[in-house]
């Protein structure tokens, strides 16, 4: 179970998760769904991976399995470095102040593929991972809150900058785009708690097929042909975070769903994607940690 981190005036670890690994979309293309182009030299899940360190995450957590994660950690490499404090320009020592945010790469459970590895399972899986990595570390870094940035639906992320206190806060946040948020279905960033992670994880084991509930006699799958068992890994991102409890909305001017041929099609014929820009390299770009005991740069 995941339990809440320890907060206090001074101290909150908000963990950013990008999921990759679900169901394939309808492209169809030899690279993986989520490395769309969206602008030059401008990926996709780089997009969702500068949205968690705009929204302050300390770490960011990319599901993704092992035949995809080399040449996503090709293009994002080991840590982002936070957009607000790379630029200091009244510190005495402006490189003292930047702050790398780590990237961590976490496959979906064997046991979970093609079973119940929907999105929305990639999401949960991660929140999980990152609790228990983080807790063989130090009680002290426990995720207290989960703030979740999709590949598939395009917005400017910079616009969470302004949030970022209230996103590292107590209360759930969600991005919304004309009313609607990601309990719409829509690819809209939202943050979520320990309490919700347990109340959706039952929700997904109860009523996905073939997943076995604790203390139940018997499973759905145990009544169902082969072609109908492990419906969990269709379901969708509106159908497992209902229970949710958003408390607070932050409105986007503009945005697109790109999980299909004509939503990408429309974004790239929009104007707005003339908006969208790859941020400087060194801020996003491919940065490797140093060995331990090795003090270079790379």
């Amino acid at each position: 179970m995941i339990e809440k981190g320890l907060q206090n005036a001074s101290s909150f670890h908000l963990a950013g998760i990008v999921p990759i690994a679900g169901q394939p979309l309808d492209y169809n293309f030899p690279w993986h769904d989520s490395l769309q182009p969206i602008a030059p030299d401008y990926l996709a899940v780089e997009r969702a991976v500068l949205e968690c360190a705009d929204a302050g995450c300390e770490t960011i957590w990319v599901i993704c399995n092992d035949d995809m994660q080399p040449l996503i950690k090709y293009r994002l490499g080991d840590y982002v470095h936070d957009p607000i404090k790379y630029y200091n320009a009244f510190a005495h020592l402006p490189k003292d102040k930047q702050k790398p945010i780590p990237i961590f790469y976490v496959p979906v459970h064997p046991k979970d593929r093609d079973k119940r590895d929907c999105l929305a399972w990639s999401v949960l899986y991660g929140a999980m991972s990152a609790y228990w990595v983080s807790k063989q570390i130090s009680k002290w870094t426990i995720p207290d809150k989960y703030y979740v940035a999709f590949p598939y639906g395009i917005y400017p992320p910079e616009f969470v900058k302004s949030f970022r206190k209230k996103i590292s806060s107590k209360k759930n946040i969600c991005i919304s785009y004309e009313g609607l948020t990601v309990k719409d279905g829509e690819y809209l960033g939202f943050s979520f708690d320990s309490d919700d992670f347990i109340v959706c994880r039952r929700k997904l084991r109860e009523e996905g097929t073939g997943i076995k509930v604790p203390g139940a006699e018997y499973t759905k799958a145990d009544t169902l042909p082969i072609e109908e068992r492990w419906s969990a890994r269709y379901f969708s991102l509106d159908k497992v975070f209902e229970p949710v409890i958003l408390n607070d909305m932050i409105s986007i001017p503009w945005y697109y769903n790109i999980d299909n041929w004509e939503g990408l099609c429309n974004y790239l014929s929009s104007e707005q994607r003339k908006d969208m820009k790859r941020p400087s390299k060194d801020i996003l770009g491919y940065h490797q940690s140093n060995k331990i005991g090795v003090d270079d740069e790379s």
